[in-house]
């Protein structure tokens, strides 16, 4: 059976579930998910698990993420990008110099209400099914993290490309809208593009239709994921056991952190945590 990830150059018009129902197809495997939604409008990076590798979604899920977004200024919609419908319309005053003097207030530990047209749940009610019946609640504001961002390309007098490093939880057309009622024109997103998921970058990315002819081949490892954190081999077949069994087992010579435990064959077992001398696992890789 396949077990691994591929990242997929998601194309636009394709939901993150239409790209799974796709790969699940191709590769005759029920077991498939993505690390991290993508709107339907934006492309770029998107990781999908395939069979046991499904274990490490919500470690891509978690991660930082990275985009290039397209704000567009003088623009007011009802979804926040240009899918949506036109609420207004206003003159352009700010220059690049305004945009580049702003982008320092949405740096760093911000607060962020989530759109509408999101798949956030209120009361048991996705809030896009709400708003399609043209209600609108609260939102409570979100903690998010914009690690970096960074105006790369005055593309005309009303387009800008920004790249934006940022947590999860962040949504890139809210922002675009938020620097557009800062500037005091109002502003939406009219393009993106993600660069970067769960370490994966639009290099390592390959097309549907790469996966349609080359099928698993295309298949990384799940440890790749992790190649981030040490090694730690498993020295004696005591050892090996009592973690293929569950069990923690005493590891002295480790410092804190987490781990990458290969059995003695080799084999990537589990990604674990180191601490105060014991070693845990965290998710088993083991056993498809």
């Amino acid at each position: 059976m396949p077990n691994g990830i591929v990242i997929i150059d998601k194309p636009s018009g394709w939901t993150s579930m239409d790209v799974c129902a796709k790969i699940r197809g191709i590769l005759k495997e029920k077991r498939v998910g993505h690390g991290g939604t993508l709107d339907p409008m934006a492309t770029g990076v998107l990781p999908v698990f395939v069979g046991q590798a499904t274990r490490a979604v919500e470690f891509a899920e978690n991660g930082e993420k990275e985009y290039i977004a397209g704000l567009r200024l003088g623009l007011v919609t009802n979804t926040q990008d240009t899918s949506g419908e036109t609420l207004e319309t206003h003159p352009v005053t700010a220059d690049r110099k305004a945009l580049e003097a702003l982008l320092p207030r949405f740096t760093g530990p911000i607060q962020q209400i989530p759109p509408m047209y999101s798949a956030i749940k209120i009361g048991g009610q996705k809030l896009y099914d709400l708003a399609r019946k043209g209600k609108e609640v609260e939102r409570r504001p979100r903690s998010i993290t914009i690690f970096e961002l960074e105006l790369l390309e005055q593309v005309n007098e009303t387009d800008y490309l920004l790249r934006c490093r940022c947590s999860k939880g962040t949504y890139l057309r809210t922002l675009c809208h938020d620097i557009g009622q800062a500037l005091g024109c109002g502003g939406t997103m009219f393009r993106l593009r993600r660069t970067m998921a769960a370490g994966y970058s639009l290099a390592e990315a390959v097309s549907l239709d790469d996966v349609q002819v080359q099928g698993a081949a295309l298949l990384r490892p799940v440890e790749t994921m992790f190649a981030a954190y040490p090694v730690y081999v498993l020295s004696s077949p005591g050892k090996e056991n009592r973690v293929r069994n569950g069990n923690p087992i005493t590891v002295p010579e480790l410092a804190d952190g987490l781990y990458r435990v290969h059995g003695s064959s080799g084999t990537f077992l589990c990604l674990s945590r180191a601490k105060d001398g014991t070693l845990t696992s965290i998710k088993n890789f083991f056993g498809a």
